[in-house]
């Protein structure tokens, strides 16, 4: 499947690229001359392209098993995607988002997977590996994304400015853990347009959890995620319980990797941790204000 704009979209798409959110003067196929576009135009054709994605034959049986957990589709629209826009995924490990944001994004977007720079042979490393090979491996679906290396210590994601939404998964807890957060919240201020988008999903501790107590287990304060983000400069936009799960209690042997996927337990008390299913997470949506206007 080739994602591809349907007649009459492209004009919407392009005018929403132009900074309106809501465009008034495209026309759709069926429409006439000078009549007003739904404004639900838009928000149809991305759940349309989305379906299509997800049900994708390049999609293994293990990663759309996840989905049922990560509301891919829901978490997506949440976030405010579109197939024309300039989408950067921070660290996305093995690229289970890139599976569907790079082939939503091929034809009128781009999706630029933005990678830790990585020696020897750990995790960091195997990960990177594994991306190149899945987009050298599928030009039809990956041959336009983009994989860009930063310095975890002095972070940059492209040229200031150039990213309509920058999207990270259960990763800050890592940047957090290795200190490096504050510095990669900046970044991501910087990657984004004014009016841009920075979405964050997590691993949610209680909102009052001492961060020093939680912080190993791989959950997170919301508030303090929400101030790491502010003090970047971003403005908290809107919370969402899509990726909420009741039945996490957060008190783990291992912490967050207690639960599925990692079952870092192995076989111990598996059916209990599979009955649980994956993490409770906050979801985050984030906006860069656009500047103030001159007073007059």
């Amino acid at each position: 499947m080739k994602s591809r704009v349907i007649p009459g979209v492209a004009a919407l798409l392009l005018a929403a690229c132009s900074g309106s959110s809501a465009p008034s003067s495209a026309q759709t196929a069926d429409q006439p001359a000078g009549g007003p576009v739904p404004p639900t135009t838009a928000t149809d054709f991305t759940a349309t392209q989305l379906d299509q994605v997800l049900a994708g034959s390049w999609r293994s049986q293990e990663n759309r098993a996840r989905d049922v957990y990560r509301h891919p589709k829901a978490t997506l629209q949440f976030f405010g995607i579109r197939p024309d826009l300039t989408v950067i995924e921070i660290t996305p490990g093995g690229g289970w988002y890139s599976e569907i944001l790079a082939p939503l994004l091929r034809d009128n977007g781009h999706y630029i997977a933005a990678v830790a720079k990585a020696s020897g042979e750990g995790e960091a490393s195997r990960n990177l590996t594994g991306l190149r090979a899945k987009f050298a491996g599928d030009p039809e679906r990956f041959g336009k994304a983009q994989i860009l290396e930063f310095d975890p210590k002095a972070p940059a994601f492209g040229a200031p400015g150039s990213a309509d939404l920058v999207l990270t998964f259960r990763n800050v807890h890592n940047w957090v853990m290795a200190d490096t957060a504050p510095a990669m919240f900046k970044a991501f201020y910087a990657a984004l347009r004014p009016g841009g988008v920075l979405g964050v999903v997590d691993h949610r501790a209680a909102d009052n959890a001492d961060l020093e107590s939680v912080k190993e287990s791989g959950y997170l304060p919301t508030p303090f995620v929400v101030k790491l983000a502010t003090d970047a400069g971003f403005k908290l936009e809107e919370k969402s319980e899509i990726n909420a799960n009741p039945k996490d209690t957060k008190d783990y042997p291992k912490g967050v990797w207690t639960l599925p996927p990692t079952l870092q337990l192995g076989d111990q008390d598996r059916a209990k941790y599979l009955a649980i299913g994956e993490s409770d997470r906050m979801t985050l949506r984030f906006v860069k204000p656009a500047p103030a206007s001159p007073a007059n």
